[in-house]
């Protein structure tokens, strides 16, 4: 196995396509309407004091989180744009079909890029603010009163924010566009493990490979909630809002603790009986993964591909 195989890659889907993070470069490849593949190219670039950072265990979980959040808006942004101009072009293309087929497009152009937009400021405030706040409120009012022990108590918090959690996917992976995206969230991870097993990045190939993949996002989702649930009960608290605001103070001790978990249970993952740490993750991703049809791996391939390419140039320069 080559160097370049021994490296790390990670990614995220987005609309119509693929981002992968390199080492030097993050690479975006969508399929446009006219079935040609677009790229989009940023260079990675770092301050020192980030890198620095970076290297302390805890710490460098929240600053991974900030950092792709930002690098995965500026892609998905991208993505959005690409699929919006190619919907306004169809619209061009059929100036001479009736009034009424005309609208009907551009209402349903509308409502899928406003459909994207909505899905991520749910997605913030459902991870920032539901899954924090509303589960140990509602705890709280239902239990609250009753003689149980702290960790009784964040064990119902917990399973209450799991059930929040499944519901909140489920909903969404209803809708045409988002299955789609999970699609592509699938190819992604197919294609990262053909990568690391080794083989040629042909579309029959990556096919053979799962679409659930240990250093998922979704795994880290759910290390969140049971790391929560531990890190939580070292504290206690006297009211409702003293609870909340304990969760709000300690979120980046339980997101960096979590971030450390996901690490130790993928370096373990290799291991009969210690890879079973890794499940509750997995498990999850049948809900935001879903099966890719060969033109989607074609498009994450081509996305990786031109990633380890300009990783390379770049790496020489």
């Amino acid at each position: 196995m080559s160097q370049d195989s021994r490296n790390i890659y990670g990614g995220q889907a987005v609309i119509e396509g693929v981002m992968f993070a390199g080492k030097h470069v993050n690479v975006t490849a969508v399929r446009r309407k006219n079935d040609e593949i677009a790229f989009y190219e940023v260079p990675r670039t770092s301050k020192s004091w980030v890198q620095k950072l970076k290297k302390i265990p805890l710490l460098r979980g929240v600053v991974a989180i900030l950092e792709s959040s930002a690098k995965g808006s500026q892609h998905l942004n991208f993505s959005m744009e690409a699929y919006a101009e190619d919907e306004l072009t169809d619209e061009k293309d059929q100036a001479k079909a009736s009034e009424k087929e005309k609208e009907g497009k551009s209402g349903w152009s509308l409502s899928m890029i406003v459909g994207v937009a909505v899905a991520g400021i749910i997605s913030f405030v459902v991870g920032k603010i539901a899954f924090t706040v509303v589960p140990a409120a509602i705890e709280e009012l239902l239990f609250g009163g009753s003689n149980l022990n702290i960790v009784i108590h964040n064990l119902i918090e917990g399973l209450i924010k799991i059930v929040f959690l499944l519901g909140y996917l489920y909903v969404i992976s209803l809708t045409p566009l988002i299955k789609r995206l999970f699609q592509y969230h699938g190819a992604e991870h197919k294609v990262i493990s053909a990568y690391e097993a080794g083989v040629d990045l042909t579309v029959a190939n990556v096919q053979r490979y799962t679409r659930l993949h240990y250093r998922c996002g979704s795994s880290f989702i759910v290390f969140s909630v049971l790391v929560g649930v531990i890190v939580y009960s070292f504290f206690h608290w006297d009211s409702m809002w003293e609870r909340i605001y304990l969760r709000i103070l300690l979120l980046p001790v339980v997101l960096g603790a979590s971030y450390e978990t996901l690490r130790f249970t993928n370096a373990l993952r290799d291991l009969p009986v210690l890879r079973y740490l890794g499940y509750p993750g997995l498990w999850l991703q049948k809900l935001t993964t879903k099966e890719p049809t060969d033109e989607q791996v074609a498009v994450s391939i081509a996305s990786f591909n031109r990633m380890l390419e300009l990783d390379r140039q770049m790496g020489k320069a």
